[in-house]
Order: structure tokens, then sequence, then C-alpha cells
């Protein structure tokens, strides 16, 4: 009796599996030497990053501010918090901070500002009006930059602050751009 049974289940199972249908997923074709450029990385896929716009990647978040103040954050660790964040400020103003958070990271390094003219008549756009730099230690989650007023104090117009991050300020440390307005001083 038991191997009729068996025979049976064999029999109604290889009727169950004819009925289904397999579906052979269809191969791409192979193609030989094909450029690296085609294969992996296509321009089409990868969106371009704008040096000309606020940074990310590594930073949670990025503001500038009238100030600052240091919190106790998450995990017992000191967080720089801005304080009026803004992007207008008066031409008598001390200093402007550029304030920001970070993402995790495994290594020290620097955050640099410079901050340069952009459009304001007797300026040259190249000159450095304002500079800073902050060394990020490893367990630090934020940080600020403190662009002081310039000897003779800020003109009014708008200002670029270019963020450089690594060992020194060169070409590949750019990570982004950030912009302010100095207003005229009211009458």
């Amino acid at each position: 009796m038991m191997i009729r049974t068996s025979l049976c289940a064999c029999t109604l199972l290889s009727v169950w599996l004819s009925c289904i249908q397999v579906s052979v997923a269809e191969q791409p074709p192979i193609t030989e030497n094909v450029p690296m450029s085609e294969f992996q990385n296509r321009p089409e896929e990868v969106p371009t990053y704008d040096f000309d716009a606020p940074p990310q990647g590594m930073f949670r978040s990025i503001v500038m501010a009238e100030g600052f103040e240091e919190q106790m954050g998450r995990h017992q660790s000191h967080e720089i918090v801005p304080i009026k964040p803004t992007d207008e400020f008066v031409a008598a103003t001390k200093a402007i901070y550029v304030v920001f958070s970070l993402h995790q990271h495994y290594q020290a390094f620097a955050v640099f500002g410079q901050c340069r003219p952009e459009g304001i008549p007797g300026l040259d756009p190249a000159t450095i009006v304002a500079e800073d730099a902050m060394h990020i230690a490893l367990e630090d989650e934020s940080g600020y930059l403190k662009l002081s007023s310039p000897p003779s104090g800020w003109k009014p117009g708008r200002y670029k602050v270019e963020i450089h991050a690594g060992e020194q300020v060169n070409e590949m440390s750019l990570m982004g751009t950030m912009r302010f307005t100095v207003l005229a001083a009211k009458k």
C-alpha cells in the first residue's frame, strides 16, 4: 500500500510540474572589449556636484549666522548651534559665522573658509577679505568659522565664502560655496 501511495504521489507531482511553465531570464548579449566608460560610471547616471552651492556630503547642515552657542549635544558632547541664522547682515557687523554640523568621520581634518567680494565696486573679486580655519577632531560633530570684519569694515554688497576641507586650501579641497549680503546702514 505504501508503494502505491508513493507512486501516486510521484505521478501527481510529475503532472503538476509539467503544467508549470518555467521561464528562463533572457541573458544580455556578451560583448568583448567594452570600454570601461560604457560599462561603469556612465555620465548620465552620475549626478554632477555643484561646487558653487552650499557644501554637501560630510556636512549634515551648514548656515550663516550672527553668532553661535555651545550646548550639550547627543552622546554628552559639545554641540555648536547657530544663533539667528541669516544670509543678510548689516555693515556694522563685527563677525559673520558659518556654523555647521558634520556626519560621522574617521579622521581629523580642518575646515577652512575664505571670504571674497562678489561684484562690489572698488573690491577685487580675487581678494580674500576674511578667512578662518577650524581643526576638527575625531570626536567633533559640529564647528564654526568666524569671518571677522575687514579693517575698513564690511562694504555693502554680495560676498561668497568658499568652504574647504582637508589639510590645506587647494583646488581639490573645495567643498562648496556659501553666500551672504551686507546691507547698507539705515539712515
